[in-house]
């Protein structure tokens, strides 16, 4: 093995721990690493003395135990499972423990944006706070769906990046819920006016007594329970188990609303506990967060069709000829 000896700190060393250096005769520095490391530091020292400047404390990076890793901030050495994922550098990690990180970043963007606030709505939708206010102040002060309640949330077309308008939790829930689809949205509001095509296609299969025809002789609508959901159906829904199993049956286990997603929830009235139908989880959802009322659903609808009309202009502009532009 071929060895060196370090003129700062004496010892006898492999080449290995020596930096390379052209100007040397052998192409290997005079000081090895960690002598080389103290001088640099040193020198480095100097100069932040002669700015006024104070410096950290020296700290050489190869010290740290494999499985573990410095934190410049508290300045402690920490598992590496104590820093959070940062996919933009080689190790993979980010420079600062995850409560120092979080501090730091939270500093950073007070300063550079004003309020945790300004720094969320200026990365999302490109707007700050006072031009939120001022949105909202231009919609009479509340949502611009329901025109009921105070807006909160910014809603926005989340293909373009367009801002739409300002809604409350329920109306941006709603319609997130219902994949921002006019159509079915109007689905959901003609469900709940007896008017969809589900209803009639239900009346045709549903008895005097209003049980469809579909359920086994023997099992009634009231009854003892038999099983867990057999009570729980009962409970809630005033429902039996077999007339839910029916009804999914005659719905072709699939939403009586969009008539797409399979069927994950049974919907009933909450001010008369009366039993509707069986939906998916969105529309179920969806139409829950708007107020199980029509008219709002509607004026999300139309709400939407707005922005709809935009993108359709924006998808023509960009599909026109170049020189009909």
């Amino acid at each position: 093995m071929n060895t060196k000896r370090c003129r700062d700190c004496g010892e006898t060393k492999a080449t290995s721990e020596f930096g390379r250096y052209a100007q040397s005769p052998d192409g290997i520095h005079l000081y090895c690493k960690v002598c080389m490391s103290r001088r640099n530091a040193a020198r480095y020292r100097k100069a932040r003395a002669r700015e006024g400047k104070e410096a950290r404390p020296f700290r050489r990076h190869s010290d740290v135990p494999e499985g573990q890793r410095y934190c410049p901030a508290c300045r402690i050495v920490q598992p590496v499972a104590n820093f959070g994922r940062n996919r933009s550098v080689k190790s993979g990690l980010t420079s600062y423990c995850k409560p120092c990180h979080n501090r730091i970043m939270k500093e950073q963007a007070i300063k550079k944006h004003g309020s945790i606030r300004d720094f969320h709505l200026k990365r999302r939708y490109g707007l700050t706070s006072r031009e939120v206010d001022e949105r909202a102040a231009a919609q009479g002060g509340t949502c611009a769906i329901c025109r009921r309640k105070e807006p909160k949330h910014v809603d926005h077309n989340s293909a373009t990046g367009v801002v739409r308008g300002i809604l409350c939790f329920g109306c941006n829930g709603g319609i997130g819920q219902l994949d921002h689809d006019p159509w079915r949205i109007r689905q959901a509001a003609r469900y709940l006016e007896g008017e969809l095509w589900y209803v009639a296609h239900m009346a045709a299969e549903l008895d005097a007594e209003g049980v469809p025809r579909l359920l086994p002789k023997n099992s009634p609508r009231s009854g003892q329970r038999k099983s867990e959901r057999e009570y729980r159906l009962r409970r809630r829904f005033r429902v039996s188990e077999p007339y839910v199993d029916a009804l999914a049956k005659l719905q072709k286990g699939l939403c009586a609303i969009c008539c797409d997603e399979k069927i994950e929830a049974v919907d009933h009235d909450h001010a008369t506990g009366e039993f509707r139908g069986l939906l998916c989880l969105g529309c179920n959802t969806g139409m829950g967060q708007l107020g199980d009322d029509p008219a709002v659903l509607r004026a999300a609808a139309d709400y939407l069709d707005v922005d709809y009309a935009g993108q359709w202009e924006l998808l023509e502009s960009l599909l026109r000829p170049r020189a009909a532009r």
